[in-house]
């Protein structure tokens, strides 16, 4: 399974980006999807996560400005942030699993990066 992000780039304070991941290759029931970050020196933290049941969690950090939502017709998770601020700058990584006979197997994008300048 690959996961696809789009949807970074450069915007100013209190401004929005829509990050966007698909999923393709042998999909059989994609479970949890997800939204990770990292900064430069700083560790990968999770942003935002959906269940396949539409459940969600976020980052105290975020919430209230970004909103997590999913297409599994399409195994697409999507990312919306409003109001960005200068610590949102990161790497910003999709996640998604699934179980397949048993065993959970674990995917990850290749990381878009979010900048926003004060």
């Amino acid at each position: 399974v690959q996961l696809q992000a789009s949807g970074g780039g450069l915007v100013q304070a209190g401004g929005s980006l829509r990050l966007s991941c698909a999923a393709s290759g042998k999909i059989f029931s994609l479970n949890d999807m997800g939204w990770y970050r990292q900064a430069p020196g700083k560790q990968r933290e999770l942003v935002a996560g959906t269940t396949s049941y539409g459940n969600t969690n976020y980052a105290d950090s975020v919430k209230g400005r970004f909103t997590i939502s999913r297409d599994n017709a399409k195994n697409t998770v999507y990312l919306q942030m409003n109001s960005l601020k200068p610590e949102d700058t990161a790497v910003y990584y999709c996640n998604a699993d699934q179980w397949i006979t048993g065993h959970r197997y674990d995917y990850w994008g290749q990381g878009t990066q979010v900048t926003v300048s004060s």
